[in-house]
């Protein structure tokens, strides 16, 4: 590594330690809020909301419903959790902006208050996107939303039916049904007996059904919730006011509690916390002044909320459930005299679902006897878990899934499987052989270990099998697509000149209800481009993961909804939270394959579970590691960075430089004169291929500060539409916790125009606030997933706490050809790699999977 001559000044002070729950202070990690409920109480934002989730750990699915609680303006204000991540800050209240406290979490803030999680989180960070549009077309957010809902009502009718008793004869078929309905209508005397014998009528035979490939729609036509009537909303107006409550939140809480939302808030006050930055001294304040002496800390309606308010931040910090003395102890330091009587009520009432999953520790005692004279019975060592209904559902149909997968393995394409290995060499041979045999597999490695994927992908298809590949972000498609076309002398010829050089987006990336006809002088040239490359990715069998569960990518469905696919590759496979990953492998047949491939190093998903590193914890399918290792100095320092060690490594052609720096103010400087300057000159990266990330979005060193230093430099103007002019890059988030980059095209009266992933995008006035933020600097989070010819990491001496292996681990292995690292924090970044890991996750998928598969 080499250090930049020019800046020779030393490092900053750190930030204070940021304690765990029990302070209530901001705790960094890998992006998302930490691991405990005591660590949930959030602040809502002041200013950002889906925009901040682009993928922002804590962020993705805290800015969800952030969008709406912003609206918060009676509330008191604070900055948002990842503001605090910069600046050290360490509490706040909820604020007047569209974010959720957690929304802007990159480092990780596990006490701020936030919205709710999950599918409501992509509702209300979508709230008027219709606007400029047809009203009946969906976006691509709402669509997800969907699909994981229809799967969720299909796995609680499969439980239902199997809980179901059993009528007699009830599984009967054919003659034994018809026989079986003469005897009861015999017995019930309805016919006369020589009616038994008599001969049934020929029955005619029902034609085969015809399945051929059928595309899903983005979502059905009724999918869109009708908007609650004028009155309700004014109803529940007038109850917020005379509780001191904003009145802005009356459509959402209208929204939230349906048909008679007055007479329900008024009844149950606590039921304000289900709006997303409402925290629950703010719910009590609301309820002492509806209530008065009737309202008090013990009420076991308030025991009741906050217990599912506690789960649902906990779902925003990555957990899909908590134990037991964990959710007890964060109920009692919310002043709930009765904790265990609260989790009881939340049970009774069908709110949250508890478990008792074995534990199986390594060297663990055996089991001993329990002594009460029961035969064969021993007591085992369990944990309970208590996890809101849609996260519980989604790992058992995750697990479920799964195992039919490995259980329902097809022996009718041995002889394409064996074509396929054959064409193979090295790991993607051996890659190849264990997919053959495998339902499902999982295959790690690095940047340079994507190749393997991508060699079967090419020669599965080529030997004639249905063969797809998946994306987590449109980056990450083309640069698989420009892998295809040099690794396979067929798909080279049709290449269509996509190398990593000159890679583009998917066209597909993006929902169809923001995207726009080009314009003139729109950049059309470009995004011909775009679509060029996008044309041959999907001719290639790529797509984004989004994409395919959408609609708009991938391949058809069969008769059943299924895709017909006799081989599925998800890369980027640490990015798939548990409820994508349910609806994923929900969507393959019986007899298909699924190769989960991606980097166990990398930041983890921004939504709920952990479902890469549970299947590699679990130990029940075969695992393939690459062992391609990353080239050049920055994949030799990316590498150690993995396995904790922060080494020097040799950089003659200046691959890795190091800054150093005295405090944030002189760290802004630095990356300005970097980016603009620096790089263009000594490395020959212009601009606008080089991102800047940092760890937090506030503070005097984060995106915010360094976006508006960046954009006074590269392309200064007056911000004429909502801060935003022609030429700015951006950071677009059509759904929480996915980031999209673009630039700025124009705005005028329909919204705010963008090139997109070369898709011309234009975003309503409404939506611009949440949505769109600058994008020369990004977070680690934002940036996972795609790639830049150079990046700018800024280590600001009070960003010291929030760095984490895994953070430095994908931030610095954003770069590709050139890294520059603005240094402020001293030994704390080595100690950040050496000493910590990411954070762990209360999950309960590796259970389920053992208990379904044996251990490999």
């Amino acid at each position: 590594m080499s250090t930049e001559p020019e800046t020779t000044e030393k490092a900053g002070p750190g930030t204070p330690d940021v304690p765990g729950a029990a302070d209530q202070k901001a705790t960094p990690g890998e992006g998302r809020a930490d691991a405990g409920p005591g660590t949930a109480q959030r602040p809502a934002g002041t200013g950002d909301s889906a925009a901040d989730a682009g993928s922002d750990g804590t962020e993705a699915a805290g800015d969800a419903r952030g969008a709406g609680a912003g609206q918060a303006e009676g509330m008191s204000s604070a900055e948002t959790a990842e503001d605090r991540a910069g600046t050290g800050a360490a509490t706040g209240g909820a604020g007047n902006g569209t974010d959720a406290g957690a929304g802007d979490a990159e480092g990780g803030s596990g006490t701020s208050a936030a919205a709710d999680g999950g599918a409501e989180g992509a509702g209300s960070g979508a709230e008027g996107e219709g606007g400029a549009g047809d009203a009946s077309e969906l976006n691509e957010a709402e669509a997800e939303l969907v699909a994981q809902r229809l799967e969720r009502e299909r796995i609680e009718r499969r439980k239902a039916e199997k809980k179901r008793p059993i009528e007699s004869g009830a599984k009967l078929s054919g003659k034994a049904a018809d026989l079986l309905a003469a005897v009861r209508a015999v017995e019930s005397g309805d016919k006369p007996v020589a009616t038994v014998f008599a001969e049934p009528a020929p029955r005619r035979p029902a034609p085969e059904p015809v399945r051929r490939p059928q595309p899903v729609p983005a979502a059905p036509a009724s999918v869109p919730p009708a908007a609650s009537a004028p009155e309700t909303v004014e109803a529940v107006r007038r109850v917020l006011a005379e509780g001191g409550a904003p009145e802005a939140l009356a459509p959402q809480v209208a929204a939230a509690l349906g048909e008679g939302a007055d007479a329900a808030l008024r009844e149950d006050p606590w039921q304000l916390l289900r709006i997303g930055g409402v925290r629950p001294d703010q719910a009590d304040g609301f309820a002492r002044a509806l209530l008065g002496a009737a309202c008090g800390p013990g009420d076991e309606r308030r025991g009741r909320a906050i217990t599912v308010w506690l789960l649902e931040q906990a779902s925003l910090a990555g957990h899909t459930a908590l134990e037991l003395p964990t959710l007890t102890a964060a109920l009692a330091r919310q002043s709930v005299p009765d904790a265990d009587a609260a989790v009881q009520s939340t049970l009774a009432e069908g709110e949250a679902l508890a478990f008792q999953d074995a534990l199986e520790e390594p060297g663990a005692a055996a089991p001993q006897a329990s002594g009460d004279g029961d035969d064969g019975e021993e007591e085992r060592p369990v944990r309970v878990l208590v996890g809101l209904e849609q996260y519980a559902l989604a790992e058992e149909s995750l697990a479920d899934g799964l195992a039919r997968l490995v259980n329902s393995l097809s022996k009718d394409s041995e002889q394409a499987w064996a074509s396929a290995a054959g064409a193979l060499s090295g790991g993607a041979a051996e890659l190849a052989r264990a997919v053959a045999g495998h339902g499902l597999v999982l295959h790690t490695g690095g940047q340079a270990a994507r190749a393997e994927p991508a060699a079967l992908l090419g020669a599965a298809r080529a030997a004639g099998l249905r063969a797809f590949a998946v994306c987590h972000t449109p980056d990450g498609c083309h640069r698989l697509a420009a892998t295809l076309s040099a690794t396979s002398p067929a798909q080279r010829g049709a290449g269509n000149g996509v190398t990593p050089e000159n890679r583009r987006h998917p066209a597909s990336a993006l929902p169809d209800t923001d995207r726009a006809q080009p314009s003139a002088g729109a950049g059309t040239g470009a995004a011909s481009e775009e679509q060029a490359h996008a044309a041959f990715a999907a001719e290639h069998g790529v797509c984004t993961v989004t994409g395919l569960l959408a609609g708009p990518e991938g391949p058809g469905r069969d008769a059943d909804g299924a895709l017909e696919l006799d081989l599925l590759i998800v890369l980027d496979a640490p990015q798939l939270d548990v409820e994508s990953a349910a609806t994923l492998v929900e969507a393959l047949p019986d007899g298909a394959r699924l190769v989960l491939s991606g980097d166990p190093a990398l930041l983890w998903s921004a939504g709920p579970g952990r479902v890469f590193a549970d299947l590699l914890a679990a130990r029940v399918v075969p695992q393939i590691a690459s062992r391609v290792p990353d080239p050049g100095p920055i994949g030799e320092l990316v590498s150690g960075i993995g396995i904790g060690e922060l080494n020097q490594v040799a950089a003659p052609g200046k691959e890795v430089v190091i800054v150093p720096v005295r405090d944030a103010g002189e760290a802004v400087h630095r990356t300005v004169q970097l980016v603009a300057d620096s790089v263009p000159r000594a490395i020959g990266v212009p601009a606008d291929q080089t991102v800047v990330i940092t760890p937090g979005h506030g503070g005097a060193a984060g995106t915010r500060a360094l976006n508006s230093a960046l954009k006074e430099r590269l392309n200064p103007g007056p911000g004429r539409f909502g801060g935003f002019d022609p030429g700015d890059r951006i950071a677009y988030s059509p759904a929480p916790g996915r980031t999209v980059p673009g630039v700025v095209v124009k705005a005028d009266a329909d919204g705010l125009h963008l090139s997109c992933a070369g898709v011309p995008v234009v975003v309503p006035r409404e939506r611009v606030e949440g949505a769109v933020r600058h994008g020369w600097a990004v977070t680690a989070h934002q940036a996972v997933g795609a790639r830049w010819p150079a990046a700018v990491v800024v280590l600001p001496g009070d960003a010291a706490q929030a760095l984490s292996r895994p953070w430095v681990y994908t931030a610095f292995g954003r770069a590709e050809r050139h890294l520059s690292v603005v240094h402020g924090v001293e030994q704390a970044l080595p100690k950040a790699v050496a000493e910590t890991p990411a954070k762990p996750r209360t999950t309960r998928l590796q259970t389920l999977l053992r208990t379904q598969m044996p251990t490999s």
